[in-house]
């Protein structure tokens, strides 16, 4: 038996008059294909359930999205749409794939969570470390300690002053942000090492 939630009911009575019949069709199509599935709310966006978080749906101001927890294994290459679900900007019920596609989408959704599937992760590869800006390269070489300790850190450690120094709006702020940097970098010490649990 379908479990439907009242704030569900709440969320689509709220939307923009172009995104009702569409959340509503959606509602419709997920539950014919799941009767089993679960309504829920998550990220204060209606959510449906059935063995874990399957799909979801969500009214903007000027289109609707619709999308699959597990999007590449889903709907494969067209889970590249991004912001916008797997199906881009949903203006209009037309916009959406026919309803035998989206059927056979929900179904491979449940068959993924029946199973406990899960997403494989995307590898990303590291980013480069990042370029020493002259006037904390000319700093770090006139103290020794300080210049051991960066060349140390990983890079995202020195990312972090890197990018602290470099946001600095005006040239004060910079010199004494790179005469801080050094200091602490001398004593051994991270950007946020205020906030390490040591």
């Amino acid at each position: 038996m379908t479990k439907r939630d009242p704030r569900v009911d709440e969320y689509i009575a709220n939307a923009a008059d172009f995104a009702r019949p569409i959340l509503e069709h959606l509602r419709v199509l997920v539950h014919r294909t799941c009767p089993a599935v679960e309504e829920t709310v998550k990220w204060r966006m209606p959510s449906f359930d059935y063995h874990g978080l399957m799909c979801g749906m969500a009214a903007f101001k000027q289109h609707c999205t619709f999308s699959f927890w597990k999007e590449r294994l889903v709907v494969g290459d067209a889970a590249d749409a991004g912001a916008h679900g797997q199906f881009g900007r949903i203006q209009r019920l037309q916009d959406l794939p026919s309803d035998k596609v989206l059927c056979g989408y929900i179904k491979k959704a449940m068959q993924l969570n029946e199973s406990g599937t899960s997403t494989p992760r995307a590898r990303s590869s590291p980013r480069p470390p990042p370029a020493t800006p002259d006037d904390l390269a000319a700093a770090l070489k006139k103290n020794k300690k300080a210049a051991g300790t960066f060349a140390a850190f990983s890079a995202s450690c020195k990312r972090e002053y890197v990018e602290w120094i470099t946001e600095a709006k005006r040239e004060d702020t910079r010199a004494k942000r790179v005469a801080t940097a050094v200091e602490w970098m001398a004593e051994g010490k991270q950007r946020n090492w205020k906030y390490m649990n040591c």
